[in-house]
């Protein structure tokens, strides 16, 4: 089998899509046939049990293997293994379109923007539950808080240099990983933007915040990442 990418928009310019990926066998054609053509998929699998690496081979992904459990281990595993100027996120579960991508890679690479982020917006019942949409707009009350960035999501749908995430020294390996890139990078006087993207109800259930107890976990892990002291500013890109 071979992916079919979209290839009518996409820029030419040098991009690997991090995928982090736990049991997610049934999304991954949907996802990898969607993936700009030129473009490098890197599926991190996070220790799947129904053959997902496998799947993502035959389908022209390359398949990182991350021992460690959690999603920001997964995540960080795909940007160490990463060569590409410009690394861009995006969920495994089908729940976001990767050639979504195409604009935000298009902003970091003209030098507007260091780090862009999709703020989801559900499409249909089921897409962002009630619990996980209160846990996500309590953690970005307190990112405001924080940092002062004023923005409204912090989903996975993101996009920025890979030399610059390398230099945020990023070091959660659970569900802090993508609030700490965001605290990281505003903190490093890095150009932070987010546009509306849509969301789909996922393939499969969420390992992290499909029940409240999973939510909550999520949030209290990302408030110890909001607690970390300012550092010294990096360049974006």
């Amino acid at each position: 089998m071979k992916a079919v990418t979209t290839s009518s928009s996409s820029p030419s310019t040098d991009v690997d899509v991090v995928l982090p990926c736990l049991n997610e066998a049934a999304a991954l054609p949907w996802v990898l046939g969607r993936i700009p053509a030129g473009w490098r998929a890197l599926v991190v699998d996070n220790g799947s049990t129904d053959g997902s690496a496998d799947v993502a081979r035959a389908l022209g992904a390359t398949v990182v293997h991350e021992a460690l459990r959690g999603f920001g281990a997964a995540c960080h595993a795909g940007l160490a293994a990463a060569t590409a100027d410009i690394v861009c996120f995006c969920d495994c579960d089908a729940s976001m379109d990767p050639g979504l991508l195409v604009p935000f890679v298009r902003e970091v690479s003209d030098g507007d923007a260091d780090l862009v982020l999709g703020r989801r917006r559900p499409q249909g019942r089921g897409a962002w539950p009630a619990h996980a949409r209160a846990g996500n707009l309590a953690l970005s009350r307190m990112l405001r808080r924080r940092t002062g960035l004023r923005l409204h999501d912090l989903g996975p749908l993101r996009a920025a240099r890979r030399e610059g995430l390398l230099a945020l020294d990023l070091d959660d390996r659970r569900s802090g990983y993508p609030l700490q890139m965001v605290v990281r990078a505003a903190d490093a006087g890095w150009r932070v933007v987010e546009h509306d993207v849509p969301y789909r109800p996922r393939v499969g259930s969420s390992k992290v915040t499909g029940t409240w107890r999973g939510t909550w976990q999520a949030v209290r892990d990302m408030s110890r990442v909001l607690r970390e002291p300012g550092r010294v500013r990096v360049g974006g890109g």
